[in-house]
């Protein structure tokens, strides 16, 4: 079972447009801030030193508008692993009423520190996801 991660989300006057609702550039900022928040609230401090996640393509799907004032809550999971890559999803929904305001799939890479290079997920990465 996939280990979820959740996180209030705190909008900010800045993040909201002309027509009065979140921007969705802002969302894709908060899709990457839960993945990072996740990435840092499981790995030691020597699996953080020694390996960094890129995006390789995000999917977001707008669902609804988000006003100001409305409690918002970002969950994420990684639903896949295979070689150097990494499927998580995220959603952005309403806290109280369960409303889904975004959905994101996002393709992550993992790669050494180091080198920059793609690394393998090995099993014992994998375990602190699932």
């Amino acid at each position: 079972m996939e280990k979820h991660y959740k996180e209030q989300i705190a909008i900010k006057e800045s993040d909201f447009d002309m027509l009065g609702h979140v921007n969705n550039v802002v969302y894709l900022q908060w899709v990457q801030d839960i993945a990072e928040g996740h990435w840092k609230s499981i790995a030691s401090p020597k699996v953080l030193k020694e390996n960094i996640w890129v995006a390789l393509r995000h999917e977001i799907d707008y669902k609804k508008e988000t006003k100001p004032g409305e409690p918002i809550i970002a969950e994420t999971f990684v639903a896949s692993m295979e070689g150097v890559k990494s499927e998580r999803i995220t959603k952005i929904y309403h806290a109280e009423t369960g409303q889904i305001k975004a959905q994101a799939r996002t393709f992550w890479c993992l790669l050494d520190a180091n080198t920059k290079r793609p690394k393998r997920i090995s099993a014992e990465m994998k375990s602190l996801f699932v």
